[in-house]
């Protein structure tokens, strides 16, 4: 009757919770709970008891000692299994890892735990030693031989370098072609790189850009193809050495799952992550799945940023603060606007972060412009996109690439 009294609440409230959700006050709901559980317990407590005096749908009555055994061989059973898995664990306690303890080696600083396992054969206690695991995924994200962003620019501040900062779109021409593309741009002085993520709604980015990207999804490039693209060419950093930051809008991101994404790009080798289209408002929750696998989440500012969002903006950045530098999309420009000393020289009012500018930048003279304004780093697109994925080659598209890459790597340097 217990367990039938307890069934009966259970349903009772599913019940009552289910005919009574339109209520809007808590209380009247409550009120007609409280009103409604003793009087519906009593008519079924009255209708279990008539059905078991008369036999109605029982094919016996049972007895006070029938129940008494019933309960009783329960509670038998109970200490039966909890006396065997009690027994099992101290088997495993005495057959398997006695003590754990670290110790360094001299050489190769490595961590090690020694594990002890005793064996049937002779009853010896055998000593085998296995490397230790990371501790975290974070650690492991970052293990690997490319520097993070922020390594990087610490470096080139000490050496009083400017970092130059390129984008390609993986895929265009092809994925082979992209990852020669790469080794050229790391061997010509990139000190960051920006792979970009064939997008087919690519909101921010002007004409060459897009072009670009329809030309890659259509050679068959997808997300996972560039992930493979990507750690196949670092190579845990015997390959590209320049950290690489994927450039992707967020409904890849979201069709996969966040930390899914993240932990692929992180397991690749890449070192920051940007989302053109999320606001800073929407930026919290990947800020924090991104350092949890060593990814440094990269916000963008822009001309027509208020103070104070810039403020928040650089407080919240990881790696760099991307100064947009035109109001409009990416694309190659006659003249950087002007308004780029002002806006560089408003962020630095309010962060200590790195400020790289983007969006427009064509030569080697708006590189030494935009240098000469105070930025620490120069980021160019659209004219790399362009010598690359519209020569009539892929090999001529190459040396282009290059020859565009170090001409205006030289105009990314103070005098």
């Amino acid at each position: 009757l217990k367990q039938l009294f307890t069934t009966t609440e259970r349903e009772t409230r599913i019940y009552a919770y289910n005919n009574h959700t339109h209520r809007k006050s808590r209380d009247a709901e409550n009120t007609h709970l409280r009103c409604t559980y003793p009087f519906r317990r009593l008519l079924r407590a009255f209708y279990i008891y008539i059905k078991a005096r008369i036999g109605i749908g029982f094919s016996q009555t049972l007895s006070k000692n029938q129940i008494r055994l019933s309960a009783f061989s329960i509670q038998k059973e109970r200490e039966r299994t909890r006396k065997n898995n009690s027994s099992d664990q101290n088997m495993r306690a005495t057959s398997f890892t006695q003590t754990k303890t670290s110790c360094s080696s001299s050489s190769n600083k490595k961590s090690f735990i020694i594990t002890k396992r005793r064996h049937k054969i002779g009853g010896k206690m055998q000593t085998k030693m296995r490397p230790k695991k990371a501790a975290t995924a974070a650690s492991a994200a970052t293990s690997g031989g490319v520097q993070t962003i922020g390594e990087t620019f610490k470096k080139l501040k000490s050496e009083n370098k400017i970092a130059f900062i390129p984008f390609v779109v993986a895929g265009d021409p092809n994925l082979e072609a992209t990852a020669k593309a790469l080794k050229i741009l790391d061997a010509a002085g990139a000190d960051v790189i920006e792979l970009g993520v064939p997008y087919s709604d690519p909101l921010a980015d002007g004409p060459v850009i897009q072009a670009a990207a329809t030309r890659a999804l259509e050679n068959g490039a997808t997300l996972d193809k560039v992930i493979a693209m990507a750690k196949k060419t670092i190579d845990n950093g015997k390959g590209v050495k320049a950290p690489i930051v994927m450039f992707t809008y967020f409904n890849p991101i979201y069709q996969r799952g966040v930390e899914k994404f993240v932990q692929q790009i992180a397991d690749a080798g890449a070192r920051g992550l940007l989302i053109p289209d999320v606001p800073l408002e929407e930026t919290y929750e990947t800020s924090k799945i991104c350092s949890k696998y060593g990814i440094d989440l990269v916000l963008l500012s822009t001309p027509t940023t208020p103070t104070e969002r810039a403020r928040q903006i650089a407080l919240n950045t990881k790696g760099f603060v991307y100064l947009v530098s035109v109001t409009g999309v990416t694309g190659m420009q006659t003249n950087v606007a002007s308004r780029v000393e002002e806006l560089v020289a408003d962020l630095r009012k309010v962060t200590d972060e790195p400020i790289a500018v983007g969006f427009g930048v064509s030569n080697a003279g708006h590189a030494k412009q935009i240098v000469n304004w105070g930025a620490d780093g120069v980021i160019v697109g659209s004219a790399l996109v362009r010598a690359l994925g519209e020569a009539a080659s892929e090999e001529e598209g190459l040396k282009a690439f290059e020859e565009k890459a170090k001409e205006i790597r030289s105009g990314a340097c103070r005098d």
